[in-house]
């Protein structure tokens, strides 16, 4: 089994989902007494956050590139950064890396592709729906990407930080999501990507009308997939 090194904090409770499924599916595949071979470094998303609300993504990527390098020196045959939002810095983060980067919006493309479907709604943090490092990526692998209303998009981004970061599941914004979605699919999307890591703490495949497309559980278990020699890395866009 190859050592998966897990770039976390961005929230903690995001990050604690991914070290559960990560030994959750070799749980699944190996039985026994079997668990992930797995480093985790985790930052302190305070100052993570105080540079995306200053648009400092220069100096994220620097401090998201380092700890990665470290991710590597402690044995990491592969970083899955565990954000979304984050993967704005993807490029700045394998420079000088020496292990490949698993980039989440490759797995989740993979899964769409292999649903059959080709129209997806995106929810996320503000920046990863308005912002086109992610919907770009996306669209590379054949996929057409719809972004909810800036209204709804305002409500999404709230409930993330003002609630799921802090460990805050509400009824209330779980009903909330679940209008967003339905929206989405009036709008003619086909499946709905959770695109931000903690939005799995709020709503699962059963709030959504078509079929949903879970980032952290897709990425995670790629990782481990991966790691036991089950699958290839996803490949990134041609």
């Amino acid at each position: 089994m190859k050592v998966v090194g897990l770039l976390g904090g961005m929230s903690w409770e995001s990050s604690a989902e991914y070290y559960r499924l990560a030994n959750e599916r070799v749980k699944a595949a190996l039985g026994g007494f079997h668990s992930a071979r797995v480093v985790l470094y985790s930052v302190d998303f305070a100052e993570v956050e105080a540079m995306q609300a200053q648009d400092r993504w220069d100096d994220a990527g620097a401090l998201l590139g380092d700890a990665a390098r470290k991710l590597e020196a402690a044995g990491a045959d592969v970083v899955v950064l565990c954000t979304n939002t984050m993967h704005q810095v993807a490029d700045r983060i394998v420079d000088g890396l020496g292990i490949p980067l698993l980039h989440l919006a490759d797995t989740t493309a993979s899964a769409i592709r292999a649903a059959g479907v080709s129209r997806v709604g995106l929810l996320g943090t503000a920046f990863t729906m308005s912002r086109p490092f992610y919907r770009e990526r996306l669209a590379a692998h054949g996929l057409d990407v719809l972004v909810p209303s800036p209204e709804d998009q305002a409500l999404v981004h709230r409930i993330i930080y003002d609630e799921l970061v802090q460990g805050v599941v509400r009824a209330e914004s779980r009903e909330a999501y679940r209008g967003v979605i339905r929206r989405l699919v009036e709008a003619g999307a086909e499946g709905v990507i959770y695109g931000c890591t903690e939005i799995e703490l709020l709503v699962d495949a059963t709030d959504s009308p078509v079929p949903s497309f879970p980032t952290t559980r897709l990425h995670a278990e790629a990782a481990v997939d991966w790691a036991l020699g089950l699958v290839p890395l996803p490949l990134p866009p041609s």
